[in-house]
């Protein structure tokens, strides 16, 4: 067991050396200090690269397909009702999200901003008091509802059971409903009533979008939105308004996942609407150049800057305590001059 230990302390690369032999200079202790300082600076300087975001320049060939991106959003519309405001997504590839509801929540606000109800945007539930059917006739017990779509249905055998049946099937066919309370759904269902009991109300929508990751649009409107001759229009009949207050502000908009540090422009962002009528937009070009440095790679750059601090530190200690031993031997013989 000794011969072991022995052959390992000869392995020993730092060998000890007695405190009696230390020789202790004012110069030796300057430069300690200097060389501490020195590190401290580099150690913080790495410690935060490690902590943010690296953002790096690069140009490169997106060889992906089918890929979506993630668009998280939360905006606020002080004078417009939750009640009218749709969603649409569509992009250069000729998909269309219209009407987009899922994982979309909206919140209803008085003028003071302070929150009334919030649900998430999804087809409401009917109110059942012996509704029109299909065929003409008023709901009996022994019956299976079946509400009629009004010459909007797709087959003879399609039903639309509420007021939001009716004006999707509307709204696919690009007809507008001008009057809901000719509409059985519509009028049980009090819809005009619920947009009069919202008047003076904003909204405050947030949630996210799954789009393709290629050029488009996503934007905030009254009304439902279907293709007329091509043309992407929203039906605004059914609220029986002149103009729309469309002012508002962004409070977070930001594109896939969340990272530390990340800034996101339109943070923030309002625009007020001064005249009837009105449209603003925001044109942003996405890119993704993020990278985070590894904890092995922060090791050894602590490392690096300890060692070559150090060794350097070192190298210059010796440097002026072995010029003023020499400086000082030639003092001492007179050939200092």
């Amino acid at each position: 067991m000794e011969g072991l230990l022995s052959k390992l302390r000869s392995l020993d690369a730092y060998p000890k050396v007695n405190e009696d032999f230390y020789s202790r200079t004012l110069s030796g202790g300057i430069i300690t200090l200097a060389s501490s300082v020195v590190m401290l600076l580099l150690f913080v300087s790495e410690l935060r690269l490690y902590l943010h975001a690296v953002t790096e320049t690069t140009l490169r060939v997106d060889t992906s397909r089918g890929e979506t991106l993630r668009i998280n959003f939360d905006v606020t519309f002080p004078a417009l009702q939750c009640s009218i405001i749709s969603l649409d997504a569509m992009d250069i590839s000729g998909q269309e999200h219209l009407d987009v509801k899922h994982d979309i929540f909206k919140q209803r606000i008085d003028v003071h901003g302070n929150v009334i109800a919030t649900k998430q945007d999804a087809v409401g539930g009917m109110k059942v008091e012996q509704p029109l059917q299909r065929h003409g006739g008023r709901l009996e017990h022994n019956e299976t509802y079946c509400g009629s779509c009004y010459g909007a249905e797709e087959s003879d055998e399609q039903c639309c059971n509420s007021c939001e049946d009716v004006r999707e099937a509307y709204r696919k066919k690009g007809w507008g409903v001008s009057n809901p309370d000719l509409i059985d759904q519509c009028k049980r269902e009090g819809f005009l009533q619920s947009i009069k009991d919202e008047e003076g109300e904003g909204c405050n929508i947030y949630g996210f979008l799954e789009v393709n990751k290629v050029a488009g649009n996503f934007h905030f409107a009254p009304g439902k939105s279907f293709q007329k001759a091509n043309v992407h229009v929203h039906d605004l009949l059914p609220f029986q308004k002149d103009s729309f207050n469309v002012s508002h502000k962004i409070n977070k908009l930001s594109f896939g996942q969340r990272f530390p540090g990340v800034v996101n422009p339109l943070d923030g962002a309002q625009w007020m609407q001064h005249s009837s009528y009105g449209m603003y937009q925001y044109f942003i070009k996405v890119t993704f150049t993020e990278q985070h440095v590894s904890f092995l790679h922060f090791l050894t750059n602590v490392c690096a800057i300890v060692g070559g601090v150090f060794t350097v530190s070192g190298i210059i200690d010796s440097f002026v305590y072995h010029g003023q031993r020499a400086i000082k031997k030639k003092m001492e013989i007179g050939k200092f001059n």
